[in-house]
């Protein structure tokens, strides 16, 4: 049991890692192609990532404990295939239009934004320790964007 916990915690860190790469490496390419191309390879990253990991699961004939999808989902699957196709190219616009910096501060905002939304729509229960990192994000967030002014001024020009 202890090796599965460690390999999920490597995964876990390495997912960041990737993650956290990901607007810095995109704002360099975004000088040679457009954001709507690049949403495509990141897409395209993802879609061969998920591959391999399908590979791995077929190989070692992993036990499949996803329920299927029903009629009742539809509307909702719908709605996260518009969004999820939209999302990174409004990403990437808004990467084009501001500095690595400002853009790295709102993608730490990110976990900020996604624990309301799961309060205010999904009526999720938000611990008092998240409570705590949601401040404190919210807190680091506000203060490193201040100090830097004056990139925000130029992405608003």
């Amino acid at each position: 049991m202890k090796r599965v916990t460690s390999v999920g915690i490597l995964l876990a860190v390495l997912a960041a890692a990737l993650y956290a790469i990901n607007a810095p490496f995109s704002k360099l390419l975004l000088d040679y192609m457009p954001s709507t191309l690049m949403a495509g390879f990141l897409y395209l990253g993802a879609g061969l990532g998920m591959g391999i990991i399908a590979l791995f699961r077929r190989f070692k004939n992993a036990e499949r404990t996803e329920e299927k999808i029903t009629k009742a989902d539809l509307p909702y699957t719908v709605a996260m295939i518009i969004l999820d196709i939209a999302a990174p190219i409004f990403l990437l616009l808004g990467l084009s239009y501001t500095s690595a910096a400002n853009a790295s501060l709102l993608n730490n905002f990110e976990i900020v934004a996604t624990a309301l939304i799961a309060l205010v729509i999904f009526k999720e229960k938000i611990s008092p320790r998240l409570w705590l990192g949601i401040l404190f994000v919210t807190v680091s967030c506000a203060l490193l964007s201040i100090e830097d002014i004056a990139s925000c001024r130029k992405a608003v020009a």
